[in-house]
């Protein structure tokens, strides 16, 4: 966490970036997301890495993010169907950012959800898909093989006919602090 706000700064004052979000998150980890110019944030991103002597865990650099992964990222959550749905988790953020950025771009799956870091999940992070089976499958297939390739931790897991009640609760998020009871169809509530 020393080393996050450490080279926060010095990322900041290295080159002309907006600092979109940055905070302690769960693992003892501080997470820093950027936004600027492609010139600008590589040279803040590399200043980091620099003074950072080896405590920088894991980044990305997406000098031509998804237009979905940006908006997921800034807390907007895309819409789930009662299509096949493919959850995909990481030990890091940075790992799972690269992995929804390369599932969307070589697919046309839809991106529900990332959650990144939150304190219930030790620094990891997961990201929700949704769309036909091939698409999905497609998509994990570009995910897994990519992380793996880069010996990083993956798992995923398909459901390829998602109950409904499911469905409605991925719709809504999938964090439990901030659920909120279904109703039960069919069966007696006491």
């Amino acid at each position: 966490m020393a080393d996050g706000i450490f080279c926060t700064d010095a990322l900041l004052k290295k080159a002309p970036i907006g600092m979109i979000k940055a905070g302690t998150v769960s693992g003892g980890r501080y997470l820093i997301i950027i936004g600027g110019s492609t010139a600008s944030v590589d040279e803040s991103l590399q200043e980091a890495i620099t003074v950072s002597e080896g405590g920088v865990l894991d980044y990305v650099f997406l000098p031509d993010i998804h237009q979905s992964v940006h908006d997921t990222l800034l807390g907007k959550r895309g819409e789930v169907e009662s299509d096949p749905i493919a959850i995909l988790e990481t030990d890091t953020v940075s790992a799972n950012i690269r992995a929804a950025e390369m599932a969307l771009k070589g697919t046309g799956v839809r991106l529900v959800e990332i959650r990144i870091a939150d304190y219930e999940m030790s620094g990891k992070a997961i990201s929700i898909y949704n769309g036909n089976l091939y698409e999905v499958e497609a998509a994990m297939d570009l995910a897994t093989a990519f992380l793996r390739d880069r010996k990083e931790y993956v798992k995923h897991r398909i459901i390829p006919n998602p109950h409904e009640m499911l469905t409605a609760q991925i719709g809504k998020g999938t964090r439990f602090a901030t659920s909120t009871p279904l109703e039960l169809e069919g069966e007696e509530v006491s």
